[in-house]
């Protein structure tokens, strides 16, 4: 098999791309990249991550998902409505043979995100039900946990979920391995080096590399999401994506 690397996780059709994605897209195949997971947040993304898919058919490998966190109005970020997902539901159906997984979806209970219980009761329901998608197409789910890293493991495993990438986890090491033990694969931030909730013991290390399967552990988080205060190139500059061998 040819070696290369997969980025599990990217924003390739996010529109801070339009302009350069051609000139992404070769960088990306000049440092030896083979795949691109792309990921979705909303709806209008869709039609371009399957015009990437064309464009790229060796390399861009599309994902549907409806992400906990949306563009709102004057402010950044609001949480997410079971609205949201209503017109995104058809297009999972319609365009089934071509999706590699569901995502990006999760739970973000980050305070300022998600202040209500409602709001997390309807990322909840937004959630659950992209679960149950990908239960039904027999697809992988690529997702994100943001401050709520617990709730998001237990969910999936009590919606039957075996195949999943946490994206970007900076959860505690214990419930990381929760996730390990259900055979999940992560990714981790650049935080992780620096956040002393996350300094992972040799002892845990240990647990980790005899309970997972192999490749259960990922680094790195190829062409991420933004932050709420820095652009995708910002976070693009200060961490490079660590990229690892493709099995």
């Amino acid at each position: 098999m040819e070696n290369g690397f997969v980025d599990c996780h990217c924003h390739i059709s996010a529109r801070e791309f339009t302009e350069d994605v051609d000139d992404v897209i070769q960088r990306a195949r000049g440092a030896g990249v083979k795949t691109l997971v792309a990921v979705t947040e909303e709806v209008g993304e869709f039609a371009r991550v399957l015009q990437l898919q064309e464009r790229y058919p060796d390399l861009v490998a599309p994902c549907f998902g409806v992400h906990p966190l949306q563009a709102g109005g004057e402010a950044e970020q609001r949480s997410v409505k079971p609205q949201d997902l209503d017109a995104a539901l058809p297009l999972f159906y319609h365009h089934r043979e071509r999706l590699v997984a569901v995502g990006e979806i999760g739970l973000d209970f980050t305070p300022w995100c998600a202040p209500t219980q409602q709001d997390r009761e309807d990322q909840m329901n937004v959630f659950i039900k992209q679960l149950s998608v990908a239960k039904e197409m027999d697809l992988p789910v690529n997702v994100h946990s943001r401050s709520a890293a617990k709730v998001t493991i237990e969910t999936m495993r009590e919606q039957g979920i075996s195949r999943a990438l946490l994206h970007n986890f900076a959860g505690r090491p214990s419930v990381a391995l929760e996730g390990v033990k259900a055979g999940y694969m992560f990714s981790f931030p650049p935080a992780v080096c620096r956040s002393t909730q996350c300094e992972i013991s040799d002892h845990t290390e240990r647990q980790a590399d005899q309970t997972a399967p192999t490749g259960a552990h990922l680094s790195g988080d190829g062409l991420s999401r933004a932050g709420t205060k820095q652009t995708r190139a910002e976070r693009a500059q200060q961490h490079p994506p660590v990229l690892l061998p493709r099995r």
